[in-house]
């Protein structure tokens, strides 16, 4: 009992034990609540939108997200389930949503595939503060290069206004920042998480310049000083009824319209124009002589008629139309429909200042994702069943073997709750590096037990410790310096690994193994 006392009353004991306690407050894990769906996005313009519910801030940690409880008092437990209840709703008929935070009344939409759509998109809710990347989660990594070298004003531009297109589109789970290589090349690396969508990777790489066209003179280019409105409301946006869908030789067609508010400059400029042109008539309507030409990265990709009556008139008001294609009525819709919020999403934000290349392109499903987190946790566990099956073989003493397994998941667990704290996301670069820390924590150990064990003989315990810590941290600054490059390696994409590893050994060295040598110098003492 007095060398129980001895050891919870050392500081470096006391240390550890504080810190593995607020890591386990970060983490924050969820044993006993009920499975419920957590809201990952709100759609722009959406009915879930109108009624009040946000989208969420990709700052917000996974566990204070929304989640939806019921939906008509019906319990939600799954994202499947959730579906599977939206599949028995009519349209045009008003929902109550409650979530952890509130009740909403929401009206229930179709999509264009003729579905209940309320405009929440949904993931079964985590279990933890954890944040899970990429590879376990299941998403999309891109990695984009600037076509031409850019200074660091241009590259932040640039970051932020594909952030906006990213928000614009609905999107919140979204990771955007500069990234460079050992050469100083830059990069811009935009993760995405738990999202496979073909449109939003090609929305990126586009530099999305959009303007139309009077002849050669132009009259107004995308973004908020020549647009003060894009409509992206079913009531002015959406299939054209006038000319809807029809069948091609390849398969279908369909058209969309939505319209724009121009700014007063735009109007005036747009006045201007056409004021020079002549008026003609065309089966029996009057037009002006030239027509609008909209252009999309200097590809003509629609051209609009001039009614004679605008000649001259500093109009605001303005419809875009444009069209899809498909080999089935529905898949035409549906391209139709990506098309044209597209188009919306880069008139709205405006033309990147620079050209970006896809350099590299990742996408995981989630069910992929899933199998690599299971892999990891047998391999995991095999890992920590062979290291106490070497140590027990080495030592023989449960004294030793005890605090060896315990001092090991208490660094493990200090490394999840740092990133669970700072925000990182834990992908299989971040886990590699976990399980190098394990090993190294292992070897620091070993080092740790053989000389204390050698001081059963040579009485000065203190000298010994002192050697072993010499040689823990001689291989901590050594494996400290060996991740600082990976840091900038590759882009940045081992970043994760580097921090964690980085994080796990100064936990270990910092806290966790002094504690150690305290505990098995005060039980070989006993």
């Amino acid at each position: 009992m007095t060398t129980f006392k001895n050891i919870f009353t050392n500081w470096r004991v006391l240390l550890l034990l504080t810190a593995v306690l607020l890591s386990l407050i970060s983490i924050h894990p969820r044993l006993f609540e009920g499975d419920t769906v957590t809201i990952r996005s709100v759609v722009p313009n959406s009915s879930a939108l109108q009624a009040g519910i946000q989208n969420p801030s990709p700052r917000l940690t996974p566990l204070s997200r929304e989640a939806i409880i019921s939906l008509n008092g019906n319990r939600i437990t799954s994202v499947d389930n959730y579906y599977s209840y939206l599949s028995t709703l009519k349209t045009n008929r008003t929902i109550n949503v409650e979530t952890n935070k509130g009740v909403y009344s929401v009206s229930a939409r179709g999509n264009a595939l003729g579905q209940v759509d309320l405009g929440l998109r949904v993931y079964d809710t985590p279990r933890s503060n954890l944040r899970k990347g990429l590879d376990l989660e299941g998403g999309t990594r891109v990695l984009l290069r600037p076509a031409e070298p850019v200074g660091k004003d241009t590259l932040d531009i640039t970051i932020d206004n594909l952030k906006e297109r990213l928000n614009v589109y609905g999107l919140s789970d979204v990771s955007v920042r500069a990234a460079s290589d050992l050469s100083g090349e830059n990069f811009i690396l935009i993760e995405i998480a738990g999202v496979t969508e073909e449109e939003v990777k090609d929305l990126l790489a586009r530099q999305g310049k959009f303007e139309a066209k009077v002849g050669n003179e132009t009259v107004f280019f995308g973004g908020k000083k020549d647009i003060t409105y894009v409509c992206r409301t079913a009531d002015c946006s959406g299939i054209d009824p006038s000319r809807g869908c029809a069948q091609t030789q390849s398969g279908y067609g369909c058209s969309f319209f939505f319209t724009i508010t121009l700014s007063s400059e735009a109007a005036e400029r747009q006045a201007a124009i056409t004021d020079k042109l002549s008026v003609v008539s065309e089966d029996g309507s009057a037009y002006l002589s030239e027509n609008l030409l909209l252009y999309l990265d200097d590809k003509e990709v629609d051209s609009l008629r001039i009614g004679a009556e605008l000649k001259g008139r500093a109009t605001t008001s303005i419809q875009i139309s444009g069209g899809g294609s498909g080999r089935t009525q529905q898949e035409a819709v549906t391209t139709t429909l990506q098309n044209m919020k597209r188009l919306q999403t880069i008139i709205i934000t405006g033309s990147l200042p620079v050209k970006l290349e896809v350099e590299k392109m990742d996408t995981i499903s989630p069910s992929l994702g899933k199998e690599f987190l299971n892999n990891i946790i047998l391999v995991g566990a095999l890992a920590v069943v062979a290291v106490v099956g070497v140590v027990l073989f080495r030592y023989r003493k449960a004294r030793i073997i005890i605090p060896m397994v315990l001092t090991l998941l208490s660094e493990i667990i200090m490394v999840l709750g740092f990133a669970a704290l700072v925000g990182w996301n834990l992908d299989l670069a971040g886990i590699a590096g976990i399980i190098i820390v394990a090993g190294t924590g292992v070897d620091s150990l070993i080092v740790i037990t053989d000389e204390t064990v050698k001081g059963q003989i040579v009485s000065d315990w203190k000298t010994r410790i002192k050697n072993a810590m010499f040689i823990v941290m001689g291989s901590y600054f050594i494996n400290i310096s060996s991740m600082l490059p990976l840091f900038w390696a590759g882009a940045g994409l081992l970043r994760g690994f580097a921090l964690t590893t980085i994080a796990g050994l100064s936990f270990g060295v910092l806290i966790a193994r002094p504690a150690y040598a305290v505990i098995v110098q005060k039980l070989l003492e006993e």
